[in-house]
């Protein structure tokens, strides 16, 4: 084929993927409801919030000078990162092994597992909240257990910070439990083997090898842990006191009960300021490789 025929070929074929651009752009059409329902739904309150912030009562950025300065708005948003912190831990704790577990026993057991581990799912937040609320109140089955096996009590459990972390851990427990599983089925069984053989003892086998090939389920259980442990309102509720108040309550007294919109709203671009900015952290942490320096992915 001759030189003039090539680029007449190369020219023809332009132009017919000139002719058919249009057309591709006729499959992001399908994204139009997507994008009208996100923009009712999900924008528009968001920007409806944000306004609100800056322009209730008058405009200006009052409301969050009254949340920065403001001793008792510093204590809530302490104890609501205090206690989300804390409750991330405790179910990291109680979820690496159980998930560990899993993915060595057999298929039958595994089954059981993961059913033990999806039924609080299936049952109503407030139902659980309620039963924690019989079981932690001062003449509830655990204290009536401390008192006549060790004759303690009654211990103050219910109305505490312990107790609202208590209820939130159970809670929240699953969300751990699935990204840690699903990160550790993917890691090889015979790599603590190998570093055994190796010289390795089984607790550096551990460190230095399994822990940080799980790494991608320590990040994404501990983030969804703690990021639904900031908002939490119910629980906090039932099972603490005013003060264990936390953001989610706090807002809810300025917009209900004080009919401050100015102040709520304010709280809430606060609250998704943090979250946004706690996704970003992490992110960038996760995918430098921060938390296990020495590890490559």
């Amino acid at each position: 084929m001759s030189e003039g025929s090539v680029t007449e070929a190369i020219a023809v074929a332009g132009a017919g993927r000139r002719r058919r651009a249009p057309g591709n752009w006729r499959p992001l059409l399908l994204l139009v409801p997507a994008f009208v329902l996100v923009s009712l739904f999900f924008l528009a309150p968001l920007i409806d919030v944000f306004v609100r912030s800056v322009t209730d009562p008058q405009p200006g950025l009052q409301n969050y000078a009254w949340l920065v300065s403001t001793e008792a708005n510093i204590a809530v948003v302490l104890r609501t990162f205090g206690t989300a912190i804390a409750v991330t831990a405790v179910c990291l704790l109680l979820a690496y092994p159980y998930a560990y577990l899993m993915t060595i026993v057999s298929d039958r057991t595994r089954n059981l597992m993961q059913l033990f581990i999806m039924m609080p799912l299936w049952t109503s937040i407030l139902v659980r909240t309620l039963a924690w609320m019989v079981l932690l109140q001062d003449t509830g089955p655990i204290n009536g257990l401390l008192a006549a096996w060790f004759g303690i009590g009654p211990v103050p459990l219910i109305r505490t910070t312990f107790g609202v972390a208590l209820g939130m851990s159970q809670v929240l427990l699953p969300f751990m439990v699935l990204p840690l599983y699903s990160s550790m089925a993917k890691i090889d069984k015979r790599l603590l083997p190998a570093a055994s053989n190796l010289g390795a003892n089984p607790v550096t086998a551990f460190f230095t090898v399994y822990l940080p090939l799980s790494r991608p389920g320590i990040f994404s259980g501990g983030v969804t842990v703690f990021i639904l442990g900031l908002g939490f309102y119910i629980i906090p509720a039932l099972l603490g006191s005013s003060k264990e108040t936390m953001i989610s309550a706090l807002i809810q007294q300025q917009i209900s009960v004080f009919l401050m919109w100015g102040q709520g709203t304010a709280l809430g671009v606060f609250l998704l300021l943090c979250t946004i900015l706690i996704l970003v952290v992490v992110s960038r942490v996760n995918k430098q490789g921060s938390l296990f320096p020495g590890v490559e992915r």
